[in-house]
């Protein structure tokens, strides 16, 4: 059984009432975004996180960049109220917000945002549970792939970037759906759990200005199960044991 909440070096987060708990994948994305945005070369005031459940990507991004305003969507009644707990009991409460709204409903009058992030929900067609909660997490029936991208376009600065934690093989498919919107990748990174494993994850990074993209891969663990070199650069400042 998971538990009831997860503890990080600056922050706790609590995920009893949140159908996804806090996974390792998601904990690497949040970190990367982070970093992203802590090293931009132009100022990032506003950062919109699509879907946010428990809080986690948007206390990672806040731990490290606690000068900007972090909007985050969440449909689901009892995950918004989650996160909205997490963020309160936060060093960062005063530039968190949660929105229980479908990022579709959304719209903060005159607001666009500088960065947007997303682990949206994976599994389109896939087989589902008979946990609703959970399903609505998971699966893409309340916001596909496409419907996503349309709500970054509408909320996203001309001159912003946008970051999506997507599985391998809906890595390519989203690609598409990216070319008529003249949005490109800036940076692609492909996610093993260990040498031995395929890849599962990527990691990506889109902007508007049409660039060589920048290519790589992270492995989790290498294959005596200990944590990567690369894994452990993102996480040390995050996970409490490292």
């Amino acid at each position: 059984m998971s538990n009831n909440y997860f503890q990080f070096k600056q922050f706790t987060v609590q995920q009893e009432y949140c159908a996804m708990k806090v996974t390792t994948d998601a904990c690497l994305f949040g970190a990367w975004c982070a970093s992203l945005i802590q090293n931009s070369t132009f100022k990032i005031q506003h950062c919109l996180d699509i879907g946010t459940g428990t809080g986690l990507l948007s206390l990672m991004i806040a731990q490290k960049n606690n000068e900007i305003i972090i909007d985050a969507i969440e449909i689901d009644g009892q995950a918004a109220n989650q996160s909205m707990y997490n963020f309160q009991v936060s060093s960062w409460k005063k530039i968190l917000n949660v929105h229980h709204v479908s990022i579709q409903n959304f719209n903060q009058t005159n607001q666009l945002y500088d960065f947007i992030i997303s682990n949206p929900p994976f599994f389109d067609n896939d087989l589902k549970s008979i946990d609703d909660k959970r399903n609505l997490a998971l699966h893409s029936s309340e916001l596909s792939l496409e419907e996503l991208l349309q709500s970054i376009k509408i909320n996203l600065k001309d001159d912003g970037k946008f970051a999506v934690l997507l599985p391998y093989h809906r890595t390519e498919y989203f690609e598409q759906l990216c070319l008529p919107e003249n949005f490109f990748i800036k940076e692609k990174i492909f996610v093993k759990q260990t040498p031995h494993h395929s890849y599962f994850r990527t990691m990506l990074l889109f902007s508007k200005q049409s660039i060589a993209t920048k290519q790589s891969e992270i492995i989790i663990k290498d294959k005596w199960n200990n944590y990567s070199n690369e894994f452990k650069k993102l996480m040390k400042d995050y996970y409490l044991h490292f």
